[in-house]
């Protein structure tokens, strides 16, 4: 009767794994099910609910979006910038003269007249899909229509037709992420966005990260087609829900600006992107893209077109390019360091002197992956913490409510939530004050002595943990918890590093962090646990999407397309696979903040903690002795 418990299974080869396959996977669709149908329509294809659903065999299961009770929290508002606008499609309103027996021209000939007599164009192109419609429209128009002119160098197209007077059309700058997809509806007129919409990319069920949808493609390459299929699907989703929200028509948006990841940049093309698994990581395609929309089945106006900045090196893409482009280093004397943290870290470190770029494999510790009591950031989760730095007892906030736990109406205010895991700045919080609270030591490892000093650091087996919540599912940051985020902290920081060292430099002048993780964490927490170098506090910001920033100013400034081109190929890329100190710069930068590092900046405002002797267990002493 609920019909909530929807899944969708995918049933790939499982043999390949060693383990026995059942023809079906899951048992026959049941009465139940058929009954659903009858009243509230057929199942989508490939789901079933779950409730009426036996396993029978290896398989994977998704969990779509409107099946989840805690809904992923989607950062996607638009930031507020001054852009010029100055898009690449352009309107242009004509009355055509009437057609006569006498004097019989086709309809496109009398637009084009139009056009050069009203606007002064001549020798256009025109994209096939508006022939349908030309005839219609004057028709309906009465002779006067209003027309799309896209122009790329110098070459202008004809691509879409509208009877009568249309003073507005639209466009959407999208960011494509390895998690989730942001669109911004936007006026290209005005530049105002109407709408700003997301959504999980449905590719995570492939794999969390980058790599493993790559390895998943190179067990399984007939999942290529899938694998795009449901991206370009996602995209229609979003395009139709945000044109619906604004009370538009989807003919009226007629450009498309997207940024993407690399592979998530082939994918979306529908290009294998099984090159860039491995050394060399070789780019299909490098240079920016204009194409149709309708080329990748994107269902916008027929004419529209879609763009894509270039992609850098083979995972520096073209949301990195949009980053650079919405934060400009390039145009300031100041050695800005740009990082944008997701399951891969682009970093882009220069000035107007010069600009590098690297990527670095932090994986998806930072969005709560691979944590024991990790999740992403939905309602419930824990996003702030303190420990007491005498008594030991934490105090957290979590999304959804504004009070801290320690607060007397905190338990009512969440009564609604379910508190039973960490997001990713949840996790930095609390690692930087397991530090600062002597829980902690710089090489990462929790205390025995602290448990005596309280409750909330448990032993399990050999090791020992930090209790934040003692409920029915305790949230509990274990001894692996913290050496995956030192895994994760010291593959950003090693890339960093090597950055610093080609430019040369020993130190950067600001650091602004990008990204939907990079919005919502603390800065002094991101420099304790030594994510980012030591830099004066007042200079490290938060950028937000800068991304979306960026694709948005590339939608509606036709110029800055050009300019990001040219920059594009004067980056010097930075491999960090092949780079021989990359291995000693991580190994030193597992450390908290740091092995060698002093972050004297940091610590001029932050009281180090005082320096702690690791404590040998028994295990260890008798291997000693």
């Amino acid at each position: 009767m609920c019909g909530r418990c929807q899944i969708i299974c995918s049933e790939g080869d499982f043999t390949k794994l060693g383990l026995q396959s059942s023809p079906s996977h899951l048992s026959a669709f049941s009465d139940t099910e058929r009954q659903f149908e009858v009243r509230k329509g057929p199942l989508a294809d490939g789901r079933r609910l779950s409730c009426h659903t036996l396993i029978e065999g290896p398989l994977v299961i998704d969990v779509p979006p409107e099946s989840q009770v805690h809904q992923q929290v989607i950062r996607k508002s638009a930031d507020q910038r001054v852009i010029d606008i100055a898009p690449d499609i352009r309107l242009h309103y004509v009355q055509v003269s009437e057609n006569t027996l006498s004097h019989s021209i086709s309809d496109l000939t009398r637009i084009r007249q139009a056009l050069a007599s009203d606007w002064g164009l001549n020798g256009l192109a025109v994209d096939p899909s508006i022939l349908a419609h030309l005839h219609p429209a004057l028709v309906e128009g009465e002779g006067a229509v209003t027309l799309a002119v896209f122009t790329e160098e110098d070459r202008q197209t004809l691509i879409a037709i509208w009877p009568g007077l249309l003073d507005q059309v639209f466009g959407a700058a999208i960011d494509v992420g390895s998690t989730t997809i942001a669109l911004h509806l936007t006026d290209l007129k005005s530049g105002e966005v109407l709408v700003s919409d997301g959504i999980m990319n449905p590719q995570i069920r492939f794999g969390e990260d980058l790599m493993s949808r790559v390895s998943y493609l190179l067990m399984h390459p007939e999942g290529a087609a899938e694998m795009t299929e449901v991206v370009r699907s996602a995209l229609n989703t979003l395009l139709s829900r945000s044109a619906a929200a604004a009370g538009i028509e989807l003919m009226h948006i007629v450009s498309l600006s997207v940024a993407a990841n690399p592979v998530m940049h082939h994918l979306l093309l529908g290009i294998d992107p099984t090159p860039l698994g491995s050394a060399p990581f070789t780019l299909t395609l490098e240079s920016a893209v204009n194409i149709p929309a309708k080329a990748i089945g994107l269902t916008i106006n027929p004419g529209g077109r879609l763009y894509m900045p270039p992609c850098i090196a083979g995972h520096v893409g073209a949301d990195t390019a949009a980053v650079i482009l919405s934060e400009a280093p390039e145009t300031s004397k100041r050695l800005t360091l740009l990082i944008d943290i997701g399951t891969n870290a682009e970093i882009v470190l220069g000035n107007q002197d010069k600009l590098l770029a690297c990527s670095s494999p932090t994986g998806p510790a930072f969005e709560g992956a691979q944590i024991s009591c990790g999740q992403r950031a939905a309602a419930g989760a824990i996003e702030r913490v303190r420990i007491d730095p005498i008594t030991l007892k934490p105090r957290f906030k979590v999304i959804g409510s504004q009070l801290w736990s320690d607060d007397p109406d905190f338990k009512e205010d969440t009564q609604q939530l379910t508190i039973a895991g960490i997001c990713g700045s949840g996790i930095i919080e609390v690692i930087g004050e397991m530090y600062l609270a002597g829980i902690l030591s710089t090489d990462g490892v929790i205390q025995p002595s602290a448990k005596v000093s309280s409750e909330h650091v448990i032993q399990q087996g050999r090791t020992y943990s930090y209790c934040l919540t003692t409920t029915n599912t305790p949230v509990v940051i274990t001894q692996n918890d913290i050496r995956q985020i030192q895994l994760a902290k010291a593959a950003l920081y090693a890339g960093i590093k090597l950055l610093m060292d080609k430019f040369p430099t020993s130190r950067v002048d600001d650091i602004r962090i990008a990204g939907a993780f990079g919005s919502n964490v603390d800065s002094q927490y991101a420099m304790l646990l030594g994510l980012i170098p030591d830099c004066d506090l007042s200079q490290v910001k938060s950028v937000g999407n800068a991304a979306s920033t960026g694709v948005r100013i590339a939608l509606l400034n036709y110029p800055s397309r050009d300019k990001i081109a040219a920059l594009a190929n004067t980056i010097e890329k930075i491999e960090t696979a092949t780079e021989p100190n990359f291995q000693n710069y991580f190994v030193d930068a597992m450390a908290i903040p740091h092995k060698t590092d002093p972050f004297s900046l940091l610590f001029s405002h932050v009281k180090r903690p005082a320096e702690i002797k690791v404590e040998e267990t028994s295990k260890r002493r008798r291997k000693r002795g």
